[in-house]
């Protein structure tokens, strides 16, 4: 069990990993080895996740969810298969803590009075300045 927040944890038996093998640095090893991880998970059948969570989370995801609703996470930064792991389970991890935060309401602000005559009060000194700059022949 990996632990997401202190009431929720997810079951490592729903994450799938494929080992590819990895563009970048590690001279010959490179075309031998395959030592990138592709972490799979699937969101939208999971038991382990609540549906509020489930739904911030492919939001959060963006490109990197199927249309079946599987989360794809590339990792491929280290040389070593191992890290590699570690690495794309940690991120998981992040994406999912962060989705099970709730958003904040965004509380409807007006700008105040003074502000408003700020703005309008610029706006017509501007409006000033342009007209002193009008071209008028009569003047000539």
């Amino acid at each position: 069990m990996i632990e997401l927040t202190p009431t929720l944890s997810l079951d490592e038996k729903e994450l799938v990993f494929d080992f590819i093998r990895a563009s970048g640095p590690g001279g010959q090893n490179v075309n031998k080895v395959s030592t990138a991880v592709q972490l799979r998970f699937d969101v939208a059948n999971s038991p382990s996740l609540p549906a509020d969570v489930k739904e911030r989370l492919i939001k959060l995801a963006g490109n990197r969810m199927t249309e079946d609703g599987i989360l794809i996470i590339e990792a491929k930064r280290f040389r070593s298969q191992e890290k590699n792991r570690i690495d794309a389970v940690q991120r998981l991890v992040t994406l999912i803590q962060k989705a099970a935060e709730p958003a904040k309401k965004r509380k409807p602000t007006r700008p105040s009075v003074t502000a408003r005559a700020a703005r309008v009060g610029a706006k017509r000194q501007r409006g000033e300045l342009k007209r002193t700059r009008k071209y008028n022949p009569d003047e000539w």
